[in-house]
């Protein structure tokens, strides 16, 4: 191993050398305040001002020497907003685009349930690399197409403030920040005990929220030489049912969307084959006093059972049998539960060094209720009422029946119960260190373990199929209404209550960094920083032998499935340097060169360069490059069966005269990962300009540019079946010419463009008669977003359009007003999302028609809030989240479980009404 860090040494002293840069970065956005010139007290020289490390720089300075374009969200802004979470927090930046949160996270699936992520750019949240003090943590361990750290492991309630880097940091960072940096950072030195309760509610009923917090500590740093702190952070949040919401009916899914409804109702749908069709025509018989035109029928047609279960002839059901609305029977929020806990010491060595240990434990424990199981199964026709008098049995009835006289049920068994599953995302982080500055040299190393891992289980709805059929068959299950007490019993004795789903991540890290003087220029003191890290990776995917023996119905065995135990280790080193060539001019270069087991190697220079004329007046600039690593699920992930949306097959189409009613299908696809991945690349430069006039009102105005290349992806599969001539090998086909299965390999392919606006615009302390005021807007407007699939293909943009699997908004932002007068405050707010044309390509099978268009609306949301400063140590706050009940606009999606709206895109709770003590004994 000696030989090989001095070949990483040796590389990153050559790059050093390269006009590179951290610190010149992209953007101060929402709640952040730019400082150009933060004053310091006239009677503090600047010796004695303490130095600071800023996300995106290893160079410790003194602050108000610099101006760098980081969003920095304080404490008191996240108490104003009255989020609770770090997801809540993320989905009001403007530059946060189509990040996971627990609404969006609501399917009858299982990959990557439950994980709470960013998506800076909204170029993907496998490129926004997230820290907890400056340090990275295990990421989500579930395999799948995302990779990033699950947001419900920062201890919401310990976090001192947000930095915000909306700039490529792979130069200082390594992987992952293509996107930009979060950097949340934790409370590190307090002192006393301070208690906090919270409670909302909804004014619908449902995702109602509890939350109490209790933080301690002791030991004052500068006089006892050490502190010990902890913050312990307990949550409960209700789940939100479809029923408990209007704009649910009025959003009008079985009418605008009737092809994503399902045929398995209660009581259920018969499917019969073509030659018992046929003969029950024959026979005269009816559904609803009208001779049979289709294969499913359902006796109990007009009336099915309302509410989930409807007649809908334009339905999937059709004109002779049920639908079944399962918008009208599931969960649009979960039930949750999150604790949290962090704990941080510290102690003085001596004057200038500390030795530091941090300790973050969270559990966050989320249920997600579908509708109730599904099933298709056999039974014999007899057992059927409506059927018992006709002979089914007959050679013209059974001659295409692979059991005479049996017929197809398609059944959704409310005896059973609905579909529950139970995830728990549960985070350990140790972190050992020392930072200090000895002999003009500031150092801070660290040893760091952090480990995620996720159990998904079935609790209740999820039945042993084998017996569930059996049941079925023998007539003691009633797959036409409730069962007799025996049925009861069996659907009891056969609930699958199992951990299927076992993953586990640990990251295990070494990292070091050392700053010094290297000489004085015109404008100052000459820094450079060198720093590298040693990391192994190591992931674990455990399917149970329950799951893999693709026993469970509603919840199939993966296809390849087995366990999985992965592992790499990553070695990096980096090198920044600071040069004030004048007072006016600065530069700051770095590079930095990672190798990943297996994969290989990268490096990642930046340069920098601010100017700053006046004391008022800052402009900067930055160009550079970085990398992301494909992850493990990327590179070693078993074989995914999965499916398509619903999309013509144009070969299929040819021979029928493009009749989407038999054409059109939800294809298989069969999704490889790749051991012979290589990192996407990126290319991205910057430039703004900071001004503050007035020590109350300031602008930041940033351009950036973003390039991927050798992107990490599948060939979408609209584009596979779009485009035959190229890619029709990738499409298996029956000997009777329709798709078996569609081919999709991970692959280096394509690139990724985006590029944008920045924009803040600050006023603060605008002092009164009335008292003081304050504002603040900032906001993204997105110039370019468009993805090419395959090197030579055109780019496809999403700029205000929905692509495939999600949409990037022309423009969002956040504007807030302050005002405070004594120990009165209030705060007033809005976010704000541009409108967009909407997916647009779904069929309807059952008519053969594409959705008609649509355009979803402008999404705006009001809250306000108020806050008493009973004394010193009490303080009250209430507030109003949503404060007009704006609902969800109309989308006719079909890529997220839930339809009818976007769950990326917004929110249903409603309007929502909260409250907070906070008691503090200093």
């Amino acid at each position: 191993m000696g030989e090989v860090d001095s070949m990483r040494v040796t590389t990153m002293a050559q790059s050093v050398r390269l006009a590179l840069s951290v610190g010149a970065v992209t953007g101060l956005l929402a709640l952040a305040q730019p400082a150009v010139a933060q004053d310091a007290p006239a009677a503090t020289s600047a010796a004695t001002i303490p130095k600071v490390e800023i996300t995106g720089s290893a160079i410790r300075r003194i602050e108000s020497e610099t101006a760098l374009p980081v969003q920095v969200i304080t404490r008191e802004e996240i108490e104003k907003a009255g989020v609770t979470t770090a997801s809540e927090l993320m989905a009001r930046v403007s530059a946060n685009v189509g990040g996971l949160t627990d609404g969006a996270s609501i399917t009858d699936g299982h990959d990557q349930r439950g994980f709470n992520s960013a998506n800076l750019r909204g170029i993907g949240t496998s490129s926004t690399l997230v820290l907890l003090n400056g340090r990275r943590m295990a990421n989500f361990a579930s395999p799948g197409d995302d990779t990033g750290v699950d947001l419900n492991n920062i201890p919401a309630a310990a976090i001192q403030r947000v930095e915000v880097l909306l700039d490529g940091a792979s130069a200082l960072y390594g992987t992952d920040a293509i996107g930009g940096v979060i950097n949340f950072i934790t409370r590190k030195d307090f002192q006393g005990v301070e208690l906090n309760a919270y409670g909302s509610k909804t004014k619908e009923g449902g995702a109602g929220k509890r939350t109490a917090t209790l933080t301690a500590g002791t030991g004052d740093v500068a006089k006892d030489g050490y502190n010990v702190f902890a913050v312990v952070d307990l949550q409960r949040t209700d789940a939100l049912s479809t029923s408990q919401r209007k704009f649910i009916d009025n959003l009008h899914i079985p009418e605008r969307l009737p092809h994503l409804l399902s045929g398995y109702v209660s009581p259920a749908n018969i499917r019969l084959t073509g030659a018992q069709r046929d003969y029950l025509q024959e026979q005269g018989f009816t559904i609803n006093g009208k001779p049979i035109t289709s294969r499913t029928i359902n006796p109990s047609v007009p009336g099915c059972s309302a509410p989930a279960n409807l007649y809908l002839p334009t339905g999937v059901g059709g004109s002779d049998a049920c639908t079944y609305n399962y918008m009208g029977d599931t969960e649009l929020y979960p039930k949750s539960d999150k604790a949290n806990l962090l704990s941080r010491g510290v102690l003085q060595l001596n004057a200038n060094n500390q030795l530091f240990a941090e300790v973050a434990l969270s559990r966050s424990k989320t249920s997600y209720v579908a509708s109730s199981a599904r099933v298709q199964a056999k039974i014999n026709y007899k057992k059927i009422p409506a059927l018992a008098k006709y002979n089914l049995d007959s050679d013209e009835a059974s001659a295409d029946d692979d059991v005479v006289g049996d017929v197809t049920l398609r059944v959704r068994l409310n005896d059973g119960g609905r579909r529950t599953s139970e995830l728990t995302s549960e985070s350990q982080r140790y972190v050992v260190g020392l930072t200090g500055s000895a002999n003009g040299f500031d150092y801070d190393v660290g040893l760091n373990h952090s480990v995620n891992t996720i159990k998904d289980k079935d609790t209740h709805g999820y039945l042993l199929y084998d017996k569930l059929v059996k049941g079925i068959y023998d007539g003691v299950i009633n797959p036409f209404g409730p069962s007799d007490a025996a049925g009861r019993a069996l659907l009891d004795s056969i609930q699958v209550n199992d951990d299927v789903r076992h993953a586990r991540g640990v990251m295990d890290s070494i990292d070091f960094k050392v700053s010094h003087a290297v000489g004085t220029l015109a404008g100052g003191e000459a820094a450079l920083a060198v720093g590298g890290e040693v990391r192994h990776e190591r992931t674990d995917f455990t399917p149970s032998a329950l799951l893999l023996s693709d026993n469970i119905n509603n919840d199939g065995a993966p296809d390849g499935g087995r366990p999985t135990s992965d592992k790499r280790t990553v070695q990096a080193v980096y090198g920044e340097l600071l040069l004030p060539f004048t007072k006016q001019w600065e530069a700051q270069l770095s590079a930095r060169y990672d190798h990943y087991q297996v994969v290989g190697g990268a490096a990642s220079p930046k340069v920098g360069i601010t100017y700053t004329p006046v004391k008022t007046m800052l402009f900067r600039a930055s160009a550079g490059r970085g990398f992301r690593a494909p992850s493990m699920s990327d590179l070693y992930r078993p074989t995914q069966v999965s499916s398509t949306a619903t999309l013509p097959d144009p070969a299929y189409c040819a021979t029928v005269d493009n009749n989407y009613a038999d054409c059109a299908d939800a294809w298989e696809t069969h999704r490889y990962s790749n051991a012979n991945l290589k990192p996407e690349h990126s290319r991205q430069y910057s430039v703004g300009m900071v001004i503050e006039p007035t020590k109350q009102a300031s602008m930041t105005l940033d351009y950036w540019n973003i390039k991927r290349t050798d992107l990490i992806s599948e060939i979408g599969d609209d584009i596979i079946l779009g485009n035959l001539a190229k890619y029709g090998n990738l499409v298996h086909r029956l000997d009777n010419g329709q798709i078996d299965y569609i081919e999709m390999h991970k692959e280096n392919r394509g690139a990724q463009l985006a590029s944008g606006l920045d924009l803040v615009l600050d006023f603060r302390g605008v002092n009164t008669w009335a008292g003081s005021f304050g504002g603040h807007l900032s906001g993204t407007y997105v110039l370019n977003s468009k993805i090419q699939n395959v090197v030579g293909d055109p780019y496809v943009s999403n700029l205000g359009r929905f692509v495939t699997d999600g949409v990037v908004p022309r423009w969002r932002h956040t504007v807030t007003f302050d005002w405070d007068r004594g120990p009165y405050s209030a705060s007033l707010s809005n976010t704000w999302s541009a409108g967009y044309e909407d997916q647009n390509s779904a069929i309807d099978t059952t008519g053969g028609t594409v959705v008609a268009p649509n355009r979803v609306k402008a999404y705006s949301l009001w809250d306000m809030s108020g806050a008493w400063q009973v004394s010193k140590a009490f303080k009250l706050r209430a507030g109003v989240q949503n404060l007009f009940n704006t609902a969800p606009p109309y989308s006719n999606q079909a890529k997220f479980f839930i339809s009818g709206y976007d769950p990326t895109y917004t929110d249903p709770r409603g309007r929502r009404f909260y409250a907070s003590a906070n008691y503090a004994f200093k």
